[in-house]
């Protein structure tokens, strides 16, 4: 059954373009772990029912369409950026090399690459404000990134459990930021975050004062 998020694909079909990938980002605004991307590339009119932005999906509902656009993609990739290279380079340009990382890892040449928002260095490439509430590929893409960086998220969280990242997954929520400051800065935390920062000056000051 077709949805109504096949308008940009049905556009590109008719011009000819057949292999089009959809990419998206998972990850700007947690404090902890990298931002994580994902291009997927569809069959010619594929249209999988219910399927949105994964923000807008349950959990159950993306892990169910997760295996789904998995096993019927003609292909996809992801592409992870470190929270230091986040850093270095900030989220935005983190969130643009984690979707070129993601195109690059899919096996089969796009002819066409739709992107949430993100203007890409491709010639072939447009991107969509609100893509992923609008295009099934960018939708595809946006479970896919999700999915996957939840994924890490649970598995930090079972090597620090005091931080509640199973139920947080990162963000700055008031139960993070006070088990943040209780417990202190991990290696995977992005630093020049605000919150992060005030936390690791404090910390800093505190030692100067005790020297």
């Amino acid at each position: 059954m077709e949805t109504g998020l096949l308008k940009y694909e049905r556009e590109l079909y008719e011009q000819g373009y057949k292999l089009i990938a959809g990419t998206d980002e998972v990850g700007r605004g947690p404090l902890v772990g990298p931002v994580v991307a994902a291009a997927v590339i569809l069959p010619v009119g594929y249209s999988l029912e219910g399927l949105t932005d994964s923000k807008k999906l349950s959990e159950k509902k993306r892990d169910k369409f997760y295996d789904i656009i998995k096993r019927d993609a003609i292909s996809y990739g992801i592409g992870v950026v470190d929270a230091k290279t986040i850093d270095e380079i900030n989220i935005y340009e983190a969130s643009r090399l984690a979707m070129e990382k993601a195109i690059e890892a899919l096996d089969v040449k796009p002819d066409f690459i739709l992107s949430d928002a993100m203007p890409l260095p491709y010639e072939n490439s447009k991107a969509i404000i609100h893509g992923d509430a609008l295009s099934e590929t960018i939708a595809a893409a946006s479970v896919i990134a999700k999915v996957t960086r939840d994924a890490m998220m649970y598995e930090l969280d079972r090597k620090h459990p005091k931080y509640g990242f199973k139920s947080h997954k990162g963000y700055p929520t008031k139960k993070h930021l006070e088990n943040l400051e209780k417990y202190g800065i991990l290696d995977n935390y992005r630093l020049s975050y605000k919150p992060v920062k005030e936390i690791a000056e404090k910390r800093e000051h505190e030692e100067a004062v005790k020297q």
